[in-house]
């Protein structure tokens, strides 16, 4: 008799289950300690009880662990330096939302060849968010695959839902249930309407079906996140970190009676996708807080080592170290002088005693 279902599937592989995992890839008990101080971090800067800024830094994406080490260990320095303007989070992105074909990510595809070798994939993501903790800093992730938080969610201290999943009852399900504070960004064309109901989604308890850290399908129950805030990322129609655009944003938070808080994004539309705009657009946010913006929360930029990006080889012998394959990037060099000169901008208001007094 004709099958009737799995008509369209080649294979079914096991997976090992996210304990089985974590066993093979243990969190120590130091390590979960440091995450729970940088969430409490995350956390008191999102409602306003640290006035320190939020500063998520790093790649694109990652595809190569090595060189994503050599980045954390310099971030790490450069974090212990402005450690009283930000709080800095390295940006660890593995799930890649894709418009239409394009590599999918670490995770999905680690070999980067389209053999999709997830297991080894969410192995070594595991492996290497924890050793970026064990350097000193914190990580954030973007969440994709409703699934994958089951691997790697006691490791994260921040988390952000892309343009494109914003609206997704699934990830807003999902979002209720995260143990982290949680980033909306705004939708792709420029609406902020989806990340608002996101965030108020979120909020609540939602009842919804995932798998067991044993690999059980299991119903999970949520109490809500409080924790959620807007990410501005700009949109077809161009950028919406000015001024006007931000106070729009606020408004729209405090007409829901939501937390007002907001986090900038200065690559994407805000950058009109030109990876070399991401420094005048945080000179453009770090203004605004300095003359009293204080429900501006953070930013974040696309960084590697080397600027630019580059496009997957067929011979993977002839990436380049340290570029990335996704969203081009700013270069370390770029990244430091940037950061640094937002921490004194910061610093010379702050002795000031606020540039609004002073003027």
């Amino acid at each position: 008799m004709k099958e009737s279902q799995d008509i369209r599937i080649s294979k079914i592989e096991s997976l090992k289950t996210p304990r089985e995992i974590a066993r093979l890839i243990p969190l120590s008990e130091g390590d979960r300690a440091r995450i729970l101080s940088f969430r409490k971090g995350v956390n008191d800067i999102i409602f306003g009880r640290d006035k320190r800024l939020l500063a998520i830094v790093g790649p694109c994406s990652i595809h190569d662990p090595s060189s994503a080490i050599e980045y954390a260990k310099r971030l790490k320095g450069l974090s212990d330096e402005l450690k009283d303007e930000f709080l800095i989070i390295m940006r660890t992105y593995f799930e890649k939302p894709r418009t239409n074909l394009g590599w999918k990510g670490l995770i999905l595809d680690p070999d980067m060849d389209g053999s999709g070798n997830i297991e080894k994939g969410i192995m070594v993501a595991r492996k290497l968010l924890i050793d970026i903790t064990e350097i000193g800093l914190p990580v954030g992730c973007e969440v994709l695959d409703p699934i994958i938080p089951q691997y790697i969610d006691e490791i994260m201290s921040w988390s952000s839902i892309g343009a494109r999943t914003a609206e997704s009852q699934t990830h807003r399900n999902l979002a209720s249930g995260l143990s982290v504070a949680v980033g909306f960004k705004n939708g792709t064309s420029g609406d902020l309407m989806s990340a608002v109901n996101a965030i108020k989604s979120a909020s609540g308890a939602a009842s919804f079906i995932g798998i067991s850290k044993d690999g059980l399908s299991s119903v999970y129950r949520t109490t809500g996140n409080d924790a959620g805030h807007m990410i501005l990322r700009g949109g077809e129609d161009g950028p919406n970190y000015y001024e006007d655009e931000v106070e729009r944003a606020l408004s729209l938070l405090k007409e829901n009676k939501l937390n007002e808080a907001v986090i900038i994004d200065c690559s994407h539309g805000n950058s009109r996708k030109d990876y070399r705009r991401q420094k005048r657009v945080l000179r453009n946010v770090i203004d605004q807080i300095v003359w009293g913006n204080d429900k501006i929360k953070g930013f974040m930029l696309e960084s590697n080592l080397y600027e630019g990006s580059q496009k997957i080889p067929e011979n993977k012998s002839e990436l380049k170290y340290g570029v990335s394959v996704t969203d081009a990037c700013i270069g370390w060099q770029e990244t430091e002088q940037i950061l640094r000169n937002a921490a004194r901008m910061i610093d010379r208001a702050s002795e000031a005693g606020g540039i609004l007094e002073v003027l």
